[in-house]
């Protein structure tokens, strides 16, 4: 589910090419490390955002071409010193109401805010306006969606062609899967601890001893 989400993000809500940069929240994430992944994949520059350096290092070793650690700086500000100012062409924004606002800050004029996810809360409701942008740095009519899965893949024929894509890429080598940590059903409070204190990078799978 992950990485079809990461390849309709990618491929088909702004589908990126070589002239695109994209800012990718979470970039060290479960579907943010795949995006980053695709993003190169198609040509793209990327900015990515985590919270600590070990995964900033898992956003590098994905492609990024800058990280942000947003828990120690401004990513609108490095967005801005990296594109000399212009912005970016999207923001994969899988975070939601932290980082909501500051998204549309960093988008080149007519940029497009994807808002995939909310891990940090739900967006309130926009104001129409607010996609006016600010008059004083020339930036703006932006666009906006909120794009969810069923709505690119929504019959079996898609789900097959999307997902031998996927397929493709990853025994071509041309994406890696995000790494992971296992924990066994006893270790089910530790699991959901390392969850909630944002500790986990890529996915968590509990394992029973039957298995």
């Amino acid at each position: 589910m992950q990485g079809l989400t990461a390849l309709f993000l990618s491929h088909e809500t702004f589908p990126l090419n070589q002239q695109h940069t994209a800012l990718i929240h979470a970039a060290a994430g479960g579907v943010g490390f795949l995006l980053v992944q695709m993003a190169k994949l198609r040509g793209a520059r990327v900015i990515g955002t985590v919270s600590s350096a070990a995964k900033a290092l898992l956003a590098f070793q994905a492609g990024a071409d800058k990280v942000i650690r947003y828990d120690r700086e401004s990513f609108v500000d490095g967005v801005m010193d990296f594109t000399a100012g212009q912005g970016v062409d999207v923001v994969y924004d899988s975070v939601g109401l932290r980082t909501f606002e500051d998204s549309l800050k960093a988008l080149k004029n007519r940029g497009l805010l994807v808002a995939c996810g909310q891990a940090s809360g739900e967006v309130p409701p926009v104001a129409l306006n607010r996609l006016l942008g600010c008059r004083a740095s020339e930036r703006g009519s932006f666009y906006l969606t909120r794009p969810v899965i069923r709505h690119y893949i929504s019959d079996p024929m898609a789900l097959n062609q999307q997902a031998s894509l996927l397929f493709d890429y990853l025994s071509l080598g041309k994406i890696q899967p995000p790494c992971y940590q296992i924990y066994s059903l006893e270790q089910a409070k530790e699991a959901h601890y390392a969850l909630e204190s944002r500790q986990v990078t890529g996915k968590l799978l509990l394992k029973s001893q039957a298995m």
